[in-house]
C-alpha cells in the first residue's frame, strides 16, 4: 500500500511541470518545430505502408530527405500512435513529452526501489526529473529524443539487477533486452554515453550481488546483445551509410566552442538561450546529494557501498571534467566522442548519477530522518526548478504547415546526401521536368517512396526527378531497371544530387521508387530473428511457469 500510495504521489508532482503545455500550440523550442515536421513525414510514411519509414518525401523543400534514417524512431512510433488515435501533429509531440517525462521518473523509481527500498527510489526518481537539463530538454531545446531516452536506463539497471540476483529470472532478461533497444532507437548519442554506466554497473553486480556468476555475464551479454539485435533495422544502416551523407563533414568540429565553464555546474542563469546560453547547472539538491555521498563513501565501512558511491562519484568528476575545455585533447583524440557534438549533452550522465548517489545516500539515513529529508529534498527541488516549468512562448500553426512541403532538413543539413547540397533553400518548379528534348509528362500516383508518371516524348529527351538521390532510390521504364551507373544520373553540376534520366521517343511508364538496399534488408532479417528469440523466451518463460 505504502508503494502505491508513494507511485500516485509521484506521478501527481511528475505532472506539476507539465501543466504549461495545456497552453494550444507548439512550445517554442531551439528543435520543437523541426520534430513536429519529421513526426509528420515519419507519420505519412508509415500509413502508406512503410513499417520503417527512411525517406522523408516532404522536407527540404520538397526534394524529400533520408534522415529518417539517421534520426531515432521510436519517439516518432509513439507520436504516429498519437496521431493515429486522433491527436494533431503538435499534441502528439506534446504528449511524447509528457509522457516520457512520467515514466522515466517511475522507471527511476522501480530501479531504486528495487535496490535500496521505496523512500530512496521516491528520492532518486524527484532528482532525475526535476535536474535542470530535463528542463532545458523539455522547454528550452525541445529534444525529443534525449526526453524519450531517459526512460531507459533506468529500467536497464533494473533489469540488470534482477538477473544479478535471479539468474534464471527471464523477465529480468527481457526488460534488459527490450530498455537496451528502446535506448538505441531513441537517441543515438545518449545510448553510446551511457553505455560506459551499464558496464560498469554490469561488473559491480557481478561482484557484488551476484557473487561472481559466470551465468550472470553470460545472461547479460546474451540479452544486452539482443536489445542491440532488435534495433539492428536502425542502428546498422545508420551507421554504416552515414558515409553517403554530409555529416563528418558539416559536423566536423562541432565540439570546439561549446565546453562549459567549471563554475557554470554550480550556478548558471536560466535562460532559453542557444547552446552556450543556456543553463548548465546540476542543480542545488544534486550537488547536495553529491556532497552527502561523499560523505557516505568517507565513513560508511560497508564494502559494496563504497565500491558503487566511489564509483560513482568518479564517474561524475569524469563526465564533468570531459564539458571542460581541459579534456579538449581528449575530444580531438577520441574521435568517437565528436559523435556527441555538444560537449554538455553529458549532463545526461550527471543526472544519472546524481539520482542514484542521492538514492543510496537516502537509504543510508536512519529510518526515522529519511520521510523528513526526502520531504525537504522535495520542497527545495521544487522551489530551485519553478521557474523552468514553461515554455517562453507557444506557436500556433495547422497541421499542415508541418506535413506538406517543409522548408528545412529540421537538421543542420549533416543528413543530406553527399553529392547534393547542404539545403535546396527552393521549391522545385514542377515533380517532373523534361530538360532536354520534347515532351510531356503526366503525373500519376504519388507517395514518399513511390512515383509514378507516363512520359510522351517527341523526340529523345531526358527527365529530371526532383528528388535528393540516396542509395535505395531506383527508377524503372516500361518496367525495366535502369543502371544505377549508366543510366541514372544523380551528380551532374547543373542539378547536384537530384536524380536525371533519359528516355526515347515514345511513351513510357516510369516508376521511382525507394526500398531497402542489401544492408537495410539484412539489417531488418536482424531484428526479425532478434524479435522471435524474445518471443520465445517469454512464450518459454510462460510455459515452464504453467507446468511448475
Amino acid at each position: 500500500m505504502k508503494a502505491r500510495i508513494l507511485i500516485v504521489v509521484l506521478v501527481v508532482i511528475a505532472l506539476l511541470p507539465l501543466f504549461d503545455l495545456l497552453h494550444p500550440g507548439l512550445p517554442r523550442g531551439h528543435d520543437t518545430p523541426d520534430h513536429v515536421a519529421r513526426i509528420a513525414n515519419f507519420y505519412t510514411s508509415l500509413s502508406e505502408g512503410n513499417l520503417i519509414p527512411r525517406w522523408a518525401g516532404n522536407l527540404n523543400w520538397g526534394y524529400g530527405h533520408p534522415i529518417l534514417m539517421f534520426l531515432y524512431p521510436f519517439p516518432s512510433y509513439i507520436a504516429s500512435l498519437f496521431h493515429a488515435i486522433g491527436f494533431s501533429f503538435v499534441d502528439s509531440t506534446k504528449l511524447v513529452f509528457v509522457v516520457s517525462f512520467v515514466v522515466s521518473m517511475l522507471a527511476m523509481y522501480v530501479f531504486a526501489r528495487a535496490a535500496w527500498g521505496a523512500v530512496p527510489g521516491f528520492a532518486a526518481a524527484i532528482l532525475y526529473g526535476f535536474a535542470p537539463y530535463r528542463f532545458v530538454d523539455l522547454y528550452v531545446r525541445g529534444a525529443i529524443g534525449e526526453h524519450v531516452a531517459f526512460i531507459f536506463p533506468p529500467l536497464i539497471f533494473y533489469g540488470l539487477l534482477t538477473l544479478a540476483r535471479n539468474h534464471q529470472s527471464k523477465s529480468g532478461g527481457v526488460i534488459t533486452a527490450l530498455a537496451m533497444a528502446g535506448l538505441l532507437l531513441s537517441h543515438n548519442a545518449i545510448a553510446i554515453m551511457v553505455l560506459p554506466l551499464i558496464i560498469g554497473y554490469t561488473i559491480y553486480l557481478y561482484v557484488f550481488e551476484s557473487k561472481r556468476s559466470s551465468r550472470f555475464l553470460l545472461l547479460t551479454t546474451h540479452y544486452s546483445l539482443l536489445g542491440f539485435v532488435l534495433s539492428a533495422f536502425f542502428w546498422i544502416p545508420a551507421f554504416f551509410e552515414g558515409k553517403y551523407t554530409l555529416r563528418d563533414i558539416v559536423t566536423k568540429g562541432d565540439f570546439t566552442d561549446r565546453f562549459v565553464p567549471w563554475q557554470w555546474f554550480f550556478i548558471s542563469p536560466w535562460n532559453y538561450g542557444g547552446g552556450q546560453e543556456f543553463t548548465k547547472a546540476l542543480g542545488l539538491p544534486q550537488w547536495v546529494s553529491i556532497s552527502a555521498a561523499l560523505i557516505l563513501f568517507f565513513r560508511t565501512k560497508v564494502r559494496f557501498v563504497r565500491w558503487f558511491v566511489g564509483g560513482a562519484l568518479v564517474c561524475i568528476l569524469v563526465t564533468l571534467w570531459l564539458m571542460t575545455d581541459g579534456s579538449k585533447i581528449v575530444w580531438n583524440t577520441v574521435t568517437l566522442l565528436q559523435k556527441f557534438q555538444f560537449p554538455w549533452r553529458l549532463l545526461t550522465v550527471t543526472v544519472i548519477l546524481s539520482s542514484v548517489v542521492g538514492a543510496i545516500t537516502v537509504a543510508y539515513i536512519p529510518k526515522r530522518l529519511r520521510v523528513f529529508t526526502v520531504f525537504c529534498l522535495l520542497s527545495v527541488i521544487v522551489v530551485s526548478t519553478v521557474p523552468m516549468w514553461r515554455a517562453p512562448e507557444y506557436i500556433v500553426k495547422p497541421d499542415a504547415y508541418y506535413s506538406d512541403i517543409y522548408e528545412g532538413t529540421t537538421d543542420t543539413g549533416e543528413s543530406s546526401p553527399i553529392w547534393s547540397i547542404r539545403f535546396m533553400e527552393h521549391r522545385p518548379l514542377a515533380q517532373y521536368e523534361v530538360i532536354e528534348g520534347q515532351g510531356t509528362i503526366l503525373s500519376g500516383h504519388r507517395s514518399s517512396t513511390r512515383h509514378e508518371f507516363v512520359v510522351s516524348a517527341a523526340t529523345d529527351v531526358r527527365i529530371l526527378e526532383n528528388t535528393l538521390y540516396f542509395p535505395g532510390w531506383e527508377v524503372f521504364v516500361d518496367g525495366r531497371p535502369l543502371d544505377l551507373v549508366r543510366d541514372l544520373i544523380y551528380q551532374d553540376p547543373n542539378y547536384r544530387g537530384l536524380m536525371t534520366f533519359q528516355t526515347s521517343a515514345g511513351d513510357h511508364r516510369v516508376v521511382v521508387r525507394f526500398g531497402e538496399t542489401k544492408l537495410r534488408m539484412a539489417a531488418n532479417l536482424l531484428s526479425l530473428g532478434g524479435l522471435i528469440i524474445l518471443l520465445f523466451t517469454v512464450f518459454f518463460q510462460r510455459k515452464k511457469g504453467r507446468s511448475l
